[in-house]
Formats: C-alpha cells, sequence, structure tokens
C-alpha cells in the first residue's frame, strides 16, 4: 500500500470517477490511475468501485466505508509534513484565507497589514468567493482559514468558530423620505431595494426578516459586493441594504446610512477550518489577529472536538 494508490481513489471520488481527469490532477497516465486503484483493491481483497465495463461508476457499499479512512490517512500525511515544515521555518511559508467580498473589503484588511508586518516572509493568497465556494476550498485543503457569516457552521468537515457580530444598514441618497421617519420593513418594502446575492452577507436573515412580515419586497438588483450596491443606489436606481461597516461616512459622502439592526437582527460572522487539519503557527497568529478572542488554544480545543461546532446569532 503506498500514498499513490490512496490518492488515485480519493481524486476518482473529487473527479466523478473520471480517470482521464484523475491522470490530470496526479500528472500521470489513466492506466497509471486504473492499476494503482486494483493493486490496492486486490491487497486489500475488496472491490472499491462499481464497474461498467472500465470506467468507474461509483463505490461499492465497501468502497464508501473505506474513503473517510483514505482521506484521514492522506489529511495526517499533510500534516506530519507541516508538522515537519513547522520547526524548519518558523517564519516563512504560506498562509491561503478564503473570503466573501464584504470581509475581503472591509474587515480583513487591518489583520491582514498587522499579520504582514509580524511575518514578511509568509506568502498570502487571498481568495474571494461565495460561502458555499469557500466551505469548499477548505474541504479541498486549498485554503487554511474561511471566513463568512453565511454557510460556514453548516459543514460538519468544518469547525467554524464566531469571530464578531454586526447588523446591515439601509443606503439612501441625501434628503430620501425614509431618513424622516422611523425605519419599518413596511416603509422599506415600498421602494425598489439593492442588496446582496442570496447566500451572501446576511442576505438569509433579510428575506426571513421581510417573509416573517408578510411582505414581498421589489429586490430589482443583487450583488456580491456592497460597493457594486452603494454605486447603483448613487445612481437613484433604488434603496440599499448593506452590512453596516461597508458604509464610510468620509468615503461616502454622496449617501446616508440607517442602521437596520433593528429590522434584520444580529449577523455573525464566522471563521472556519478543516476539521482535523494542521495549522501552523503563523496560521494561528493570524486567526487570533483578526478575531482575538480565538486564541491557539480555544481553536485547537475546537479542532480536538468529536462535533462541530455551532453557535447562534
Amino acid at each position: 500500500m503506498n500514498f499513490q494508490q490512496l490518492r488515485s481513489v480519493r481524486e476518482a471520488v473529487r473527479c466523478g470517477f473520471n480517470l482521464t481527469e484523475v491522470a490530470h490532477t496526479l500528472h500521470t497516465s489513466q492506466p497509471g490511475v486504473s492499476r494503482q486503484i486494483r493493486e490496492l483493491e486486490e491487497e486489500l481483497g475488496i472491490e472499491l468501485f462499481v464497474r461498467a465495463g472500465k470506467r468507474l461508476t461509483g463505490l461499492t457499499e465497501p468502497g464508501g466505508h473505506v474513503l473517510p479512512i483514505i482521506e484521514r490517512m492522506l489529511m495526517e500525511s499533510s500534516n506530519l509534513r507541516h508538522a515537519g515544515q513547522e520547526f524548519v521555518a518558523r517564519q516563512s511559508g504560506l498562509l491561503s484565507i478564503a473570503a466573501t467580498h464584504s470581509q475581503a473589503r472591509y474587515a480583513l484588511p487591518v489583520a491582514v497589514q498587522e499579520f504582514r508586518s509580524h511575518f514578511p516572509d509568509v506568502k498570502l493568497h487571498l481568495h474571494q468567493g461565495s460561502p458555499k465556494q469557500i466551505a469548499q476550498m477548505l474541504i479541498d485543503g486549498e485554503a487554511d482559514v474561511g471566513i463568512a457569516t453565511e454557510a460556514l457552521g453548516d459543514y460538519p468537515q468544518l469547525v467554524a468558530l464566531p469571530c464578531y457580530r454586526w447588523t446591515h444598514s439601509v443606503i439612501v441618497p441625501p434628503g430620501h423620505a425614509l431618513l424622516d421617519a422611523a425605519l419599518t420593513l413596511e416603509a422599506l418594502a415600498r421602494y425598489p431595494l439593492i442588496t446582496y446575492d442570496t447566500g451572501f452577507t446576511g442576505r438569509t436573515k433579510i428575506d426571513r426578516a421581510f417573509e416573517d412580515e408578510g411582505l414581498a419586497p421589489s429586490i430589482v438588483l443583487t450583488a456580491m459586493d456592497a460597493d457594486v450596491i452603494k454605486t447603483y443606489v448613487q445612481l437613484g436606481m433604488g434603496v440599499g441594504i448593506v452590512a453596516g461597516v461597508a458604509y464610510e461616512a468620509e468615503r461616502d459622502t454622496q449617501l446616508r446610512a440607517l442602521d437596520a439592526g433593528p429590522l434584520f437582527g444580529i449577523n455573525l460572522t464566522k471563521l472556519a477550518v478543516r476539521r482535523g487539519s494542521y495549522l501552523r503557527g503563523y496560521v494561528h497568529a493570524f486567526i487570533e489577529s483578526f478575531a482575538p478572542t480565538l486564541t491557539r488554544e480555544v481553536v485547537e480545543q475546537a479542532l480536538a472536538a468529536d462535533s462541530p461546532v455551532h453557535d447562534e446569532a
């Protein structure tokens, strides 16, 4: 048994049982992949895959049982390499962060700047995507740390820890009628609305608040980025709903903001890492810089727990 055999099985599942794609991913040949899988099956004495001729079409029942063991073995081999690298180069390496557009634009800059001042030899890769894409990057090992408000707590493969709480703001041009009276959902529903795409930056709570009141707002435009939302509000296309941190009075001089916390509630941004992963010292340093309550001890205790951490806003 060798790690190439284990990787061939894992990638066969990840690539939808397409051995051509597996060969490309592992930089080898398709016959080589088939041979590695067959040799492992012979050693284990079971068939891992259902076959139609030479094609793989799915996992057998024994294969479904063995796959999580293979994934753990490959993760631990990666952890072992990282542990060795930790002592060889404590102050250098690569930190890969996956975050939504709002987190990357408004929440991360201070922490990234502080991290760079302490670890100038660590290369930073910042990936942006939807919460579901961020979760998948963590699961696939493409990111060390993921930050988002939605979805991260829904995956048992991840440890999702609370970072900070925040509320939405309603943004309008100066002189707008909403500035002259108490803000209500009924008043908001009278205007065309511009807000985040479904699944981004607390959109779930926005939709739920209107639904609970039996209201059907006219959402005329959605975007992943608060700056895009603000642009179209300035053009007069509608009333914006953004994360409160996205409104900056010094920069957004053509807009005014109203606190929408009482309407849409409190949102909880979470930081996630893959369960069972080994985090190098500088990864812990970044996490604590971004969320001071997430000390190394707190994160390591969560990683060692048997079940995912769930926190409600």
